[in-house]
């Protein structure tokens, strides 16, 4: 027989076996399926609302406050394991599905699976390929614990809690990319016969005795939703002053409020009337007073399909987590400014612009219209929250997105009055075709084609930059301090902002935190906005790996800018030089884009040094010039400490050498009778200028530590305890970390670890001192990180 001939009757002979395989599989979830319904009656999706009316126990009454402690802080957000959402009764209702939304490799974009969003019953989801996790069929106490996921993996934990020793045996797979086993409860049995570990909380100690018997008690009861807190009367009247404000008939009021609703489509709006209860700014069909028909596309600035769009504010009723935990306020001094940044100004919109992808996505050709003054202030005013979206939006987790940021580094901003002048308006109505962003080009299959045309946009846009830098200087003179704002003379302490990076996570702070740092930037409104529409409005999570991959790669782009914008504030001399260092072994095209601004423009500043440590000599000056804005409660010397004290603290973020190296990204530590802080490892690369490779450009002489108090990060990977009077025992032994087993000793003598007896009890407090200390920025931590060590 030919090879040919012998390839096809392999090939056929192999495809008839899956084929039977396949047969046999399906057959035997027929026959499990029937085997229920005939036990416990037909499966029927459960809508909101449809559960038991009288029950001893109820969600909002008992058990919201045990889901959130012990179920959410691993199923939150997009990264929840088997997508099962539990931050509300609607996630739960909704159920889990196997599919992964963070997925880097598609060829096509996944389907839109956002609650409360893209389906809007029990039905809709079941059709999406949901599958229920509390039971469906009848309405008895066997039914509901026998033929209930979440019951039986509660079960399944008691039977077999996590077994003895510090750390979890292999059979426990933590890995943050690990298979997932998302069982239905047709096949629920099959996987956990071998697996009799897959317990929930998975990796990680049982409900106490109470807990449990109150959450089975629940879900023997039917799991009843119960009757949520009501709103203040009060609350009413304000969201309807709030929603007549958002959607005024002029053109210029249509045109504001798009604008304001494409940059806080993310916001967890709040009210001083009702803390602790959050809106959404969503999109209807329908205007104030009528109920509101929510308008869901995948991007913010996607054709609504309606003639005209009236922006409505919806109560989310989920848990707050921290890793997407984003408040704004609304307030009387919020609609004053609004009022005089976009009303008050003497301008004229002629014509609404259309929702065409090529233009929608690009705000300069939008919002044209639009003073920059009042475009730039919106954002500025509240730059940590701008920053923040693109930290805890959309990219809330994702190594592809982040790892384009250092680890550590400062963020300070160009003032308004530099920036809110008629050349600017000129030079960005000039420019405009150079600032179009990947989100215009959707779920391409050409990233390459793609990637060439937004490189050479990218360099016309430098080169034309460099040209009108030189002229703004020859008319205008060259840069000052005061071209740096300064957060309206220290009052605003959104003016300095610190970034870390935790991997694939990452924050974003007020004031300037911990040491220097390696490297800084320095954002004006045409970057800020960028950043804005790349990897919020229009970063798509269910987007294919060609939108990731170019939106990861535009970000170069604009971290480049920001950089040089930060360098161009250092003499002439030092410019290139400190670009050198920052950029070590980077691929030779990078030099293009540096070239095309930094050698087109001579001295742009008039800043003196008087020594030759110019970075450091800059940094000092900022933290002057910023005065108050520079500051924040991080950072060590904020509370009055005993000098010895202090000089405790910086010994152990002053630690070097191979000791950090056996530390993981982010630890919390509960220092008692003094409050938490964050010990975090710094990781240092030779550049960031490659997708690949991270690898091979790592530093790790030359990491560091950044000791703060409170909480930073939202996925703690370790955890310590330490008395007061153990600090120098402590520092002593994390500094002379020489192996894995020295390590493993540390954590022994002062780890928390998943195997404590008394992690819960740890965590409780954890986030009982979190809310003390942070109040505004507290909310429930992510455990999917924790490590096993």
């Amino acid at each position: 027989m030919s090879r040919p001939a012998k390839f096809a009757t392999g090939f056929y002979l192999q495809r008839s076996l899956i084929l039977c395989a396949l047969l046999i599989m399906f057959g035997c979830t027929s026959l499990s399926g029937s085997q229920w319904d005939q036990r416990y009656g037909t499966a029927t999706a459960r809508e909101l609302g449809a559960g038991p009316q009288q029950a001893q126990y109820t969600y909002y009454q008992h058990t919201k406050p045990i889901i959130e402690q012990r179920c959410v802080v691993c199923h939150g957000c997009y990264d929840s394991p088997c997508q099962l959402k539990l931050e509300s009764y609607e996630g739960l209702l909704r159920g889990a599905n196997p599919a992964r939304v963070y997925d880097g490799t598609r060829l096509l974009g996944a389907s839109l699976t956002r609650l409360f969003e893209d389906a809007q019953s029990t039905a809709e989801w079941r059709r999406k390929g949901f599958h229920p996790v509390i039971n469906e069929r009848g309405n008895s106490p066997g039914a509901n614990i026998n033929a209930g996921v979440m019951a039986q993996l509660l079960e399944l934990k008691q039977d077999h809690p996590l077994p003895k020793g510090a750390l979890l045996p292999e059979a426990f797979n933590l890995a943050i990319n690990s298979p997932q086993y998302c069982a239905s409860i047709e096949n629920l049995h099959s996987y956990t016969a071998k697996n009799p570990l897959l317990g929930m909380p998975y990796g990680l100690p049982g409900l106490s005795e109470q807990e449990h018997d109150i959450t089975m008690d629940w879900l023997k009861q039917g799991a009843a939703m119960g009757k949520a807190p009501a709103l203040p009367k009060k609350l009413h009247t304000e969201i309807a002053r709030w929603e007549s404000f958002l959607n005024g008939d002029s053109l210029k009021a249509q045109l504001v409020n798009r604008y304001i609703y494409e940059h806080l489509f993310l916001a967890q709006i709040d009210f001083a009337a009702a803390p602790g209860v959050y809106f959404r700014l969503v999109r209807s069909s329908t205007p104030p007073g009528e109920p509101l028909q929510r308008i869901s596309t995948a991007r913010p600035f996607d054709d609504p399909g309606v003639a005209r769009v009236y922006y409505r504010l919806w109560q989310d009723p989920s848990s707050v987590v921290a890793k997407t935990h984003m408040p704004y306020r609304l307030d009387a001094a919020r609609a004053q400014q609004w009022q005089e940044l976009f009303y008050s100004a003497d301008y004229q919109v002629s014509q609404l612009p259309d929702y065409k992808s090529e233009t929608a996505s690009n705000p300069f050709v939008t919002f044209a219209q639009l003073p920059i003054n009042a475009r730039y202030r919106f954002m500025l005013t509240e730059a940590e929250f701008t920053i923040m979206n693109f930290i805890k939006g959309p990219v809330c987790r994702g190594q592809v997105a982040l790892n384009v940021i250092q680890d550590h580094f400062w963020v300070f901003f160009y003032s308004p009055e530099s920036q809110a002048t008629d050349e600017q308006a000129q030079f960005l109505a000039d420019n405009s075709k150079h600032l179009q962003l990947p989100a215009g080009a959707g779920n391409t299959l050409l990233p390459l084609s793609n990637w060439l045309k937004y490189s050479e946009l990218q360099k016309e846009y430098m080169a034309a930059k460099a040209q009108f830098i030189r002229n703004k200087v020859a008319t205008r003179g060259k840069f000052e301090l005061h071209s740096i704002w300064d957060g309206d003379k220290g009052t605003n302490n959104n003016a300095a902002l610190t970034i870390f990076r935790h991997a694939d996570s990452a924050s974003v702070h007020k004031g300037l935190i911990g040491q220097s740092p390696k490297t800084a930037w320095v954002i004006g409104y045409p970057l800020l906005e960028r950043i804005h529409y790349l990897l919020v409005a229009g970063f798509d999570v269910y987007g294919n790996v060609s939108h990731q991959l170019l939106s990861r790669l535009y970000m170069d782009f604009l971290r480049i800018e920001g950089e040089m914008n930060f360098v161009e504030l250092l003499p002439k001399s030092a410019q290139q030089p400190t670009l050198h260092y920052w950029y070590r072994d980077a691929e030779s095209n990078l030099q293009t884009y540096i070239d095309l601004y930094l050698k087109q423009v001579e001295e742009t500043n008039n800043i003196h040094y008087q020594t030759e440590a110019y970075q450091e000599e800059l940094y000092l000056k900022l933290k002057m010039h910023l005065g108050k804005a520079a500051q924040s409660h991080h950072n060590l010397n904020t509370a009055k400490l005993p000098a010895r004290k202090l000089a405790l603290y910086q010994q152990l973020q002053n630690t070097s050498g191979k000791a950090i190296s056996f530390l993981p990204q982010t630890t919390l530590i509960e220092l008692r009778g003094v409050g938490l802080f964050s010990l975090i490892h710094n990781s240092a690369y030779s550049n960031l200028s490659s997708l690949f490779g991270e690898d091979k450009r790592r530093i790790p002489a030359e990491d560091n530590l950044t000791l703060t108090r409170g909480v930073i990060g939202a996925y703690p990977n370790s955890f310590l305890r330490l008395e007061s009077h153990e600090l120098e025992e402590f520092i002593a032994q994390l500094q002379g970390l020489a192996s894995e087993q020295d390590y493993y000793k540390l954590k022994s003598r002062f780890g928390i670890r998943r195997t404590h007896p008394e992690f819960w009890a740890f965590s409780d407090r954890l986030h009982k001192l979190y809310e003390i200390g942070e109040p505004e920025e507290a909310a429930l931590l992510d455990y999917n990180r924790l490590e096993n060590r």
